[in-house]
Formats: C-alpha cells, sequence, structure tokens
C-alpha cells in the first residue's frame, strides 16, 4: 500500500516486488570494498561483526520512516537487543557461524570481504520469513529504494512489469525525451538481460537496481522484440529524470482523461490540478486510467480519494494484534460519471484506489482483474543507516474486502487489443479499453457491449 502499501506494482515500484516499476532511480557511489585476509580467532574480525549487524537488526534502533500502496512511515525508537538477548541468535547458531566462517577462511579460493558476509546474512535472515515483500537494504540498496518513491531518477526512462509465473520483465512505457525513447526501446520489448544478469532469475525490483546507475554511465541491455521477432544489444545511458506520475488531456465530448502512473510523493498534487485545468476547460465526465500502475504511497492515495469520494473510509489497515488504522475522505467530492480503467498490473494503491471507487459505486470498473496485494509493508532504518521493510499490516476496502492474493473484478470485464496494424504507435483511439470506457460513459455502449471492442483473430 502507500503511504507505503505497494512496491506493487511495488514494482516495487515496488511496488517495486509487486510486478512492475520505473526504472530510474540514481544510485550512491559505491563504497570500496577490502579484500578478506584470513584471521586466526573465528571469534574476532568477522563473526564479531556479524553478531552486532544480526542483533541490531532484530531489535535495533528503528525509525520508521514513511508509508505507501506498499509501505508505512513513521518516527519511533526502540531499545536494541544485546547479542546474549537474541532469541535467533543462541549459542549453538553463533557456533555453527563460527565453524562455517573457519572453512570458508581455510579452504574458500575466491575473494570475499567482511562487509558483503554480513549482508549476506541479514538478507538470508529477512527471506527465511518466506514473504517476497520483506527485505533487508544495505545502505546504499536503502537510500536507493527511498529514491524511488520520490519521482526523481537517474536512470533510462522506462516502465516496466514482471509476468508473476515466467519472470519475463516486458517494457510497459517508453517515456517521451528520455533515454530509453533515444535508444530506441519500444513499450511491449522484453528485457532478457541488462548488463550480465539475466532478467527471469531476479526480482524486478534486483533487474532494477542492475539498471539504474550513475549519470553518464550506460547499461547494456539485451531485448527481445516480438513484433519482429529479433533479438538485440542495445546500450543505454543513464540521465538523472524527473517524470510527471500524471498525464491527462481533454477527449471528445467533455471526457478528461487522466493516467495516474504510479502514486509518488506529489502526485496527490498533480492530481488536483489536472482535475482543476479539466474542469476549467469544461469537463463533464471522467476516466482516471490506472493500469501498470504499481502503487505507490499510501497518503497519496488517500488524498487524492479525498477529492473525489464523499465522507467516509477510504481503506483501512489491521496490524498482527488486531489494531486497526482508518483512513478517510470529507464530505468534499466531485459529481460527475467516472470510469476506472485496471489490469493486472494495477496493485496496491492502484487497488485502494479501485476498491474504494467500487465499494462507493462511485464510477465504474473496466478491464480485467487488478494484481491482487492486500498487505501492507513498513520501512525501517536501522541505526546504521541500513532499512528493513516488512509486512506489518493487512488493507481492507471500505466493506472490508481483504483482496490478497484475489485483486479486484472489474464491473466489466475487456482484455486489452491494440487496434492498429502491427508496429504502429500508441494513440488513445487504438486502445481498445480507452475506447470502450469513453463510449460507455458517454452512453454510447452497454456493459453487454464490451465483446464488440475485440477484433477477431485469425
Amino acid at each position: 500500500m502507500d503511504g507505503n502499501l505497494n512496491e506493487p506494482n511495488e514494482n516495487e515500484l515496488e511496488q517495486l516486488e509487486i510486478g512492475v516499476e520505473e526504472i530510474f532511480p540514481e544510485t550512491a557511489p559505491k563504497k570500496p570494498k577490502k579484500k578478506h585476509k584470513f584471521f586466526g580467532s573465528v571469534w574476532s574480525g568477522i563473526l564479531i561483526g556479524i553478531l552486532f549487524s544480526v542483533a541490531v537488526l532484530l531489535l535495533g534502533s528503528a525509525i520508521f520512516h514513511m508509508v505507501t500502496g506498499d509501505y508505512l512511515v513513521f518516527g519511533g525508537v526502540t531499545e536494541v537487543a544485546s547479542v546474549s538477548e537474541s532469541r535467533i541468535l543462541d549459542e549453538d547458531v553463533a557456533q555453527k557461524i563460527a565453524e562455517v566462517t573457519s572453512y570458508i577462511d581455510l579452504y574458500f579460493t575466491g575473494e570475499y570481504d567482511d562487509e558483503t558476509l554480513q549482508d549476506g546474512l541479514i538478507h538470508g535472515l529477512v527471506e527465511a520469513l518466506g514473504d517476497k515483500y520483506s527485505v533487508y537494504y544495505n545502505a546504499e540498496e536503502y537510500e536507493d529504494f527511498m529514491v524511488s518513491n520520490t519521482g526523481s531518477y537517474a536512470g533510462i526512462g522506462a516502465g516496466l512489469s514482471q509476468d508473476s509465473s515466467t519472470n519475463v520483465v516486458t517494457i510497459t512505457k517508453v517515456y517521451e525525451g528520455t533515454p530509453a525513447e533515444e535508444a530506441g526501446l519500444l513499450a511491449g520489448d522484453q528485457i532478457l538481460y541488462a548488463d550480465d544478469v539475466e532478467a527471469t532469475t531476479v526480482e524486478l525490483s534486483d533487474l532494477v537496481s542492475n539498471i539504474r546507475g550513475e549519470e553518464g554511465t550506460t547499461v547494456t541491455l539485451k531485448i527481445y522484440r516480438s513484433s519482429t521477432d529479433e533479438t538485440f544489444t542495445v546500450d543505454v545511458e543513464r540521465k538523472n529524470i524527473v517524470l510527471p506520475s500524471i498525464e491527462y488531456n481533454m477527449m471528445d465530448e467533455n471526457v478528461g482523461y487522466i493516467q495516474i502512473t504510479q502514486f509518488q510523493t506529489d502526485t496527490d498534487e498533480q492530481f488536483e490540478l489536472a482535475l482543476n485545468e479539466l474542469e476549467q476547460q469544461g469537463m463533464e465526465k471522467l476516466i482516471v486510467d490506472l493500469r501498470d500502475n504499481p502503487g505507490g504511497l499510501l497518503d497519496s492515495v488517500v488524498n487524492i480519494l479525498d477529492v473525489i469520494l464523499p465522507k467516509g473510509t477510504v481503506v483501512y489497515t489491521e496490524d498482527k494484534y488486531g489494531n486497526q488504522t482508518t483512513y478517510s475522505s470529507d464530505a468534499n467530492c466531485i459529481d460527475y460519471p467516472m470510469a476506472v480503467l485496471i489490469n493486472g498490473n494495477s496493485a496496491s494503491a492502484s487497488e485502494i484506489f479501485a476498491g474504494a471507487i467500487k465499494d462507493y459505486e462511485y464510477g465504474t470498473l473496466i478491464g480485467t482483474t487488478s494484481f491482487g496485494k492486500g498487505i501492507v509493508q513498513s520501512i525501517f532504518q536501522l541505526s546504521d543507516s541500513d532499512g528493513l521493510k516488512i509486512t506489518t499490516a493487512n488493507y481492507y476496502t471500505p466493506n472490508g474486502n481483504f483482496i490478497h492474493g484475489v485483486g479486484i473484478d472489474p464491473d466489466i470485464e475487456l482484455e486489452y487489443q491494440f487496434q492498429g496494424e502491427e508496429g504502429a504507435t500508441y494513440e488513445q483511439s487504438l486502445d481498445n479499453q480507452l475506447m470502450y470506457a469513453f463510449d460507455y460513459i458517454t452512453g454510447k455502449a452497454t456493459a453487454d457491449d464490451a465483446s464488440n471492442y475485440i477484433k477477431e483473430t485469425k
């Protein structure tokens, strides 16, 4: 979720790990690492570092930073447990770490360093939870993650999605004037490799970390383009990019169109500006496009729903102790017909939006079933500037629906089918879901007419 209740799409961004993520964030310069040298005592050197790091992680000094469509952020400090108080790092485990470390020191032929082993130990601890949304970040990874929620990045300027069953990574959007566009990348291209990282072998957030980098450096992408059945490589230069998360325009018959690509820190402000501009142009009906939106910040989506909906609950969360937190809208609301486009990559904060609209019967959902991420992650900064993201709550739609692993079904189901010729550039008039939403909201089509917006193929 946002606030952060998302990576969706979650992805990452995560959203990041929810299936969709934007590729722009810049990374901090990497710290030089010293080569490991053999040391005799198993209780010195790396073991001391490991024990201290694990103790800090388990019950460390934690500052809770934000809540998103996937994550929560706040401030607070807890007491640090000593090594002797650690429930996980008991004497037997400590001895086993010492034993394994000894064998590594004596016989391992490769190069390694203390920091890498310590990071790996703590990464493994969190991975053992079996929750793909719970992640440990070292300081560099944590900085990258926090930057990705601001909308200001150093990267290539493309949106990505990852198929949850095949792990295939596809470019969903190439932003105008970005390195991705300059390199000739197209929506629909599949990323096979980013440098030497095979896309299907890692989570989307990890692939994104490899695509991000310092401004002026390049990433080599291996691409498969199905429209021409060709595979090729391309070098893309990373640049600092600031992209809006809202795109809008006035369609015919006073129908306003607003696309929300991700719920970032200022998306709610961008939404209000777009809404006001369209209203000044005479907007009488509204289409909100949440397709391929991985989620983002909870505060952002709640603020937007506050503008749209009448007084009442828009979403609530519940933690492991049964404590509930309710997010509400006031009495001010819009009063014109609305349609909302969703698909399988609409996740987390996007599902909060769609779920609230559906429960209030304040608009018509059109498209395909959403991703199904109904859990909240909290982001903690540890005492050494590392970070920890763990699942801390479930979220529920206003009517109390828990959509995790299920998603939100549209009111009118319609698969996306591009209506142009193969290789043609995207235009709104060639988007069958958008055109159906336009016709439906203007009274030219009924719910029974949706199938007419799919062309027969041989």
